[in-house]
């Protein structure tokens, strides 16, 4: 077993004693099994989004412990699958990054509509989707904070998606338009019963 004080040497103390005296632990929402139930309970979102909301939380070794573990594997669009793969040319092929995620009891996967829908009858019912709707590439130059929608929300709901996320590049010269698409697109989400997950990041050209 591996000796965590040992690895962290003069600083364990520090770090594995630390107690924050700042915020009440009794003023925190804590995972737990019943987080759904306790946190997500009172909102305005529809009861099938809390259905699926739950479903995120019970699949997986993580199950009922409040804690998600998601894999992400968005980055082919973004960067290619050259760069994202060649070190380890088995993940091309959609269908092995899913498994991975299965193996490793993930509670979800997260990936592009491409690679999702590439693979979706044989696996959407054996772990929960989580379709990523908007893009980033960094093959132009010069590279832009810009998100680019490549997915409907319909399109991840009919595969068997139980859940969408998208990126918003907060302080970027296309910030404005990034939340408006955005907003639209959750909302949608929320009516047919989809959990939403954002990905926010600051971002600004000019200082």
């Amino acid at each position: 077993m591996t000796d965590i004080a040992q690895l962290l040497g003069k600083d364990a103390d520090n770090l594995l004693q630390h107690r924050c005296m700042t915020i009440p632990s009794d003023q925190l929402y804590l995972p737990g099994h019943d987080y759904v139930d306790r946190v997500m309970i009172d909102n305005n979102r529809p009861p099938a989004v809390l259905r699926n909301m739950q479903t995120l939380y019970n699949t997986g070794r993580l199950a009922g412990t409040g804690y998600l573990s998601i894999l992400p594997v968005d980055q082919g669009v973004e960067h290619s699958a050259g760069a994202s793969f060649a070190a380890n040319p088995l993940y091309f092929d959609p269908k092995n990054i899913v498994e991975l995620a299965i193996e490793a009891g993930c509670n979800c996967v997260a990936s592009t509509y491409g690679v999702l829908a590439s693979v979706s009858r044989r696996y959407a019912h054996r772990i929960p989707f989580l379709v990523k709707l908007n893009h980033n590439e960094t093959l132009s130059y010069p590279n832009t904070y810009d998100q680019t929608l490549y997915a409907s929300v319909e399109q991840a709901f009919n595969m068997g998606a139980v859940a969408v996320g998208a990126t918003i590049y907060f302080g970027s010269e296309e910030s404005r338009r990034q939340i408006e698409e955005i907003s639209a697109a959750f909302e949608r989400a929320h009516e047919l019963g989809m959990v939403t997950v954002l990905w926010a990041y600051l971002r600004k050209l000019r200082l």
